[in-house]
């Protein structure tokens, strides 16, 4: 009989626990909400575990509708639009403690412009860029070295109008993202029906932006809301609003060729429509959007590597009404949906080989989540 290496076999029976602590390893989740229903007071933080999809409660802190999240390139810092339709809104600056979910406000800026809607952080943390929906404008602030928000630095103002006057008698500014090389800074109209492609410099800190923009059209009478870039770079997909529909772009140097318009919806329904988010999967093998309106589901894409476009997969129930935004998690495992109206944040369990998704029956009530932000 062989005998037995003790010291191996200790090895073992060490390093079998820690791997087991490494794999169930939690993430933070962030959420945002609108506070104007009386049920949410602001922005939660959650720990998830990948392992078993569940969400445990952390932390919280008050703010007046911080309705989108964004998060700096360092995580250290957490920035807030406050949805504010009382002709002025602002943006709200945090300093995040991940370890225990602690948010300290630093400060708030007012945006000059009413309604903002969505913000991002450029990479390399130099400035903060907020879409004014209502106010048909972005505004670009610069980040002080302690997180904080400097008064704006750059107010763009956009003009026009779309078909349908009950919706897009004006710009309304939903979004803005930039490009993977961050040369470029791709800002979503709905009022206008137009992509609006600015080229950005992050070193200039008084006016980081061009002035004059590329345009690049979506349907008529479409609403576009937000865009996703394909993990190669070469693509942009755009979920329209009022159409429920994604447009695929060919992206090069700041120009988008459209090439495909598909459906986020069965041909045979016949309700209102309202799309809303769209994500593609960490492997980049599939696309996710979100509708509203009495569709209440996901739509799931296969992509096409070669050529970045879209086939149809199928639709999945959010298990609740008005699926506002979702996100994906870093393993690709989970997919988390913010239900605006049922007041809860469901998990779901995402097949990596088919994208098709399974309720795991995790969820939490949260009144009026809007935006879900993993920390990672």
């Amino acid at each position: 009989m062989k005998p037995v290496n003790i010291c191996r076999l200790l090895g073992c029976m060490i390093l079998l626990p820690m791997v087991l602590k490494a794999q169930t390893k939690t993430i933070n989740v962030l959420i945002g909400t609108y506070t104007n229903t009386g049920k949410s007071k602001g922005i939660y933080v959650y720990s998830f575990d990948p392992s078993s999809g569940s969400l445990t409660y952390k932390n919280e802190v008050a703010s007046s509708d911080p309705s989108f999240l964004a998060l700096s390139a360092d995580k250290k810092y957490l920035y807030a639009v406050n949805e504010l339709n009382t002709g002025e809104g602002a943006v709200s600056a945090f300093k995040y403690h991940p370890t225990d979910g602690k948010l300290v406000l630093l400060n708030t800026q007012l945006t000059h412009g009413d309604s903002p809607c969505h913000v991002i952080v450029d990479q390399k943390d130099n400035h903060v860029v907020v879409s004014n929906y209502s106010g048909g404008s972005l505004t670009v602030f610069g980040v002080q070295p302690d997180g904080s928000l400097t008064e704006k630095v750059q107010l763009i103002k956009h003009e026009g109008s779309g078909p349908d006057k009950s919706r897009q008698e004006k710009p309304h500014v939903h979004s803005a993202t930039l490009s993977p090389d961050g040369r470029f800074l791709l800002v979503q109209d709905l009022g206008t029906d137009r992509i609006n492609v600015y080229g950005y410099d992050a070193l200039n800190k008084n006016a980081p932006l061009s002035t004059e923009a590329k345009v690049a059209k979506a349907s008529p009478g479409s609403g576009p809301r937000h865009i996703t870039f394909a993990k190669d770079g070469r693509y942009v997909y755009l979920v329209q609003e009022m159409k429920a529909a994604v447009t695929v772009y060919a992206y090069s140097d700041g120009q988008l060729t459209a090439i495909q318009e598909i459906s986020m919806l069965p041909p045979s329904y016949k309700g209102d429509v309202g799309a809303a988010d769209i994500h593609i999967s960490p492997d980049g093998k599939f696309l996710y959007a979100s509708n509203r309106g009495e569709a209440n589901d996901m739509a799931i894409y296969a992509i096409n590597k070669k050529d970045g476009k879209l086939s149809y997969v199928g639709n999945q129930s959010v298990e609740g009404k008005g699926p506002r935004n979702f996100a994906i998690s870093p393993d690709g495992k989970h997919l988390l949906v913010a239900n605006q109206y049922t007041d809860d944040v469901i998990v779901f369990a995402r097949d990596e080989q088919t994208g098709r998704l399974k309720n795991t029956g995790n969820r939490i009530e949260i009144g009026a989540p809007v935006c879900v932000l993993f920390d990672e």
